[in-house]
């Protein structure tokens, strides 16, 4: 793999981050009108359709092995999206998105237990300092209860996730098990919504956050991280995607009315930094090796 497409992922996964980052102002306010497993069923239906609608055949062309991946990773992501949006609900954003960013510690954890991957020192340090980035930035206060309990479950969900991603996913097939994966999460949704019917968006302002959380935080976000991931180790993928919670506060600040403070310039200043300690420190070629396992 080259360093230009290595650093494409990268730029292509940060890019992904700053989408997801903005959802989470969007989704506290949405939760208020709309119940949690709802707006995720019809988030995931527009963009299962949407995808389906501009690549019909790509799910075809995938062989038996890749549908069987997508659908146990759609089924990871699926039940995450649901833990973390019931938990948003209960939990303050700012708890939220550091309860979710436990799973840039988790990553590496469950790469060297279920794909032997070695990680080095300056690495451990970076997932590390990425950490302490996070708590600095989102935390002022942590009591554990329903809301935290179900992130963390989603958090380890997400890790899973990134793991299973970056053993499975390869450039060829990444349109195909993308599409797949959406449709099963709407899936998944649509099922668990179904006992009390679905409730839809009652004004053109929530449809337009709901369409816009569809094509880019969800659609063409699992589309260029299935990409990605085909060129990127998991426990890199976790520390890019730890800007989470700095793109979450910048857009808080911008659009959300928060006020800007030392805080989030001290812990997104960490996490930046170990973002920047994985991508332009020295590695191993074992590290910066993708394993595949089939299943």
């Amino acid at each position: 793999m080259s360093r230009r497409t290595s650093l494409l992922a990268t730029l292509t996964l940060l890019g992904i981050t700053a989408c997801w980052g903005s959802t989470f102002f969007l989704i506290h306010d949405l939760l208020d009108r709309i119940p949690a497993v709802d707006f995720l069923a019809v988030r995931f239906s527009i963009a299962g359709v949407l995808l389906l609608v501009v690549a019909p055949k790509a799910v075809l062309r995938l062989s038996p092995q890749a549908r069987r991946q997508a659908v146990v990773l759609g089924g990871l992501y699926g039940v995450a999206q649901i833990l973390q949006t019931l938990g948003l609900a209960h939990t303050p954003a700012s708890v939220s998105g550091f309860i979710t960013g436990m799973y840039v510690v988790a990553t590496p954890l469950f790469a060297a237990v279920l794909l032997h991957n070695r990680i080095t020192g300056l690495t451990w340090a970076a997932v590390l300092l990425a950490f302490v980035g996070l708590a600095v930035l989102t935390l002022d206060g942590l009591s554990v209860g329903y809301g935290e309990a179900l992130t963390f479950v989603a958090a380890m969900l997400y890790a899973l996730h990134i793991v299973g991603l970056g053993a499975w996913s390869n450039a060829r097939d990444a349109l195909g098990m993308s599409i797949l994966q959406v449709v099963v999460v709407a899936v998944i949704c649509l099922v668990a919504s179904a006992p009390h019917g679905i409730v839809l968006p009652d004004n053109g302002r929530d449809w337009l956050s709901v369409v816009y959380m569809a094509v880019f935080p969800a659609a063409l976000a699992l589309l260029g991280q299935t990409w990605a991931q085909a060129h990127l180790s998991a426990t890199r993928t976790a520390i890019v995607m730890s800007m989470e919670p700095v793109f979450a506060a910048f857009f808080a600040v911008l659009f959300g009315g928060e006020s800007f403070t030392v805080r989030m310039v001290t812990g997104g200043v960490l996490v930046l930094t170990a973002m920047l300690i994985v991508e332009l420190g020295p590695r191993r070629k074992v590290e910066a090796e993708v394993p595949h396992i089939a299943v």
